[in-house]
């Protein structure tokens, strides 16, 4: 009976419009006078029978539809920003320069009883604001592979004055490379470094002059300390 009732609505749809409207009334009548269940698996059954031709047979399914995509939609706007916030991350991290040199304010820097953080102080480049020019140190703004270069410039006063310096590049505390001199020979001398440094963020890099050693002569731009990432990493 209950097959039968839910073929004879199937066939009403299919009527002419003339005749649809009160053969769906009968159909309507008769299913609510139905005792049993009826075969509406899991469609609203008291809506599409008991009430008005606008309502909507499915709501509960289509609620659950709408929930779904909203969760779904919401996933993926969350997916997208922190793709979106990974690639800036990326492209816009690897701005990352600097290069600063020692003022002449002074004509010598040094000596110092203990190894004094040389203060390069005037800045040409700081991209990604990883030099401080207050403390001389750099900080890794993102991890990654990293160039330096530092060079030194030193003049005695008079000849046969002693040339004596020891100027070194440090990673986080450690010494990764330096620079000396110390012979009555020279009157003036010049050297630099260059090398590669693998930092992770927040890492730190600068460089010293040894204690009980004085850098004297000092000239804006020959006394420089430059650094940039080559490329950063994920760790």
């Amino acid at each position: 009976m209950r097959v039968f009732a839910c073929t004879l609505f199937t066939l009403a749809l299919l009527w002419d419009s003339v005749r649809a409207e009160n053969t769906i009334s009968s159909l309507r009548v008769a299913a609510v006078a139905w005792e049993g269940e009826l075969p509406c698996r899991k469609w609203d059954c008291e809506c599409a029978f008991k009430h008005q031709r606008g309502c909507c047979c499915a709501t509960r399914e289509l609620r659950e539809a709408e929930d779904q995509i909203f969760t779904r939609v919401m996933d993926l706007l969350t997916s997208t920003s922190q793709l979106g916030d990974s690639i800036l991350e990326v492209i816009g991290g690897m701005r990352v320069a600097f290069t600063a040199s020692m003022s002449g304010r002074t004509n010598c820097f040094g000596p110092f009883t203990r190894n004094s953080p040389i203060p390069y102080d005037v800045i040409t480049l700081n991209h990604g604001s990883g030099y401080n020019p207050a403390l001389g140190i750099f900080t890794a703004p993102r991890s990654g592979l990293y160039s330096f270069s530092f060079s030194v410039y030193s003049k005695v006063g008079k000849e046969g004055e002693r040339m004596y310096y020891k100027v070194q590049l440090m990673r986080n505390n450690e010494t990764v490379a330096s620079i000396w001199e110390d012979n009555r020979e020279d009157s003036e001398d010049s050297s630099s470094q260059t090398l590669l440094l693998s930092l992770q963020q927040g890492g730190q890099v600068y460089v010293e002059l040894k204690n009980g050693r004085q850098i004297c002569g000092i000239v804006e731009g020959l006394n420089t300390f430059s650094g940039a990432l080559i490329y950063s990493s994920l760790a």
